[in-house]
């Protein structure tokens, strides 16, 4: 387990970072500030030091869960879905990867199942719930509420950010798939839902 000790980092202070995660989200819980903290401990692991302004073109982020965490991280680094430097994988998990594009450095960063009881159990005298998770969160050590790994990614050209590197027609929808995406098994090229079945149903 990797923390921070010892990165520097350029990142604007965590109060700062927590107002622009509540106007993206739309409003403050827990989940943002542990998004935020996380954000801000895999931008410095991964050797980020501004990743909304001179280090922007050479971060891409990977997030794991469609909950508050994930916007938290996207308000810290800047990181957008239609920019292409946030990815979205549908795991369930709280939990986010930092890549450096331009050192290939990658940090993945998974909130602590421990870090729930965390509050409970360093503010019981605290009556409400929201109030003893915002007090630890903010108080705790990157390591009470982290586990870090060095993982190696798997991203080329396809996946980077800038106009698109490629775009086919499906021959069975007609739709055009962009960068790739679509499925070639000895057949015609086919977008996925065609392939292998999607999350709609055409009726």
């Amino acid at each position: 387990m990797e923390t921070a000790e010892g990165v520097k980092g350029g990142l604007p202070p965590l109060d700062e970072l927590l107002e622009e995660c509540g106007r993206l989200h739309g409003h403050m819980c827990a989940g943002q500030l542990l998004g935020a903290r996380m954000a801000v401990l895999g931008c410095r692991l991964a050797r980020i030091d501004d990743p909304r302004g001179a280090d922007r073109k050479k971060l891409i982020v990977w997030v794991e869960i469609d909950r508050c965490m994930a916007d938290a991280v996207s308000a810290v680094t800047g990181a957008r879905l239609g920019k292409r430097s946030l990815k979205y994988l549908d795991y369930g998990k709280v939990a986010a990867t930092f890549l450096n594009t331009e050192t290939g450095e990658a940090v993945r960063v998974v909130a602590l199942e421990e870090s729930r009881a965390l509050a409970d159990a360093r503010h019981p005298e605290i009556e409400s719930k929201k109030e003893r998770q915002f007090r630890a969160y903010r108080e705790a050590a990157d390591e009470e509420l982290f586990k870090v790994e060095r993982v190696a990614v798997d991203y080329g050209e396809m996946d980077a950010p800038g106009r698109p590197r490629s775009r086919v027609l499906c021959e069975r929808c007609g739709e055009g798939v962009n960068d790739g995406r679509e499925v070639r098994s000895g057949g015609p090229a086919l977008c996925r839902p065609c392939a292998a079945g999607g999350y709609y149903r055409r009726l």
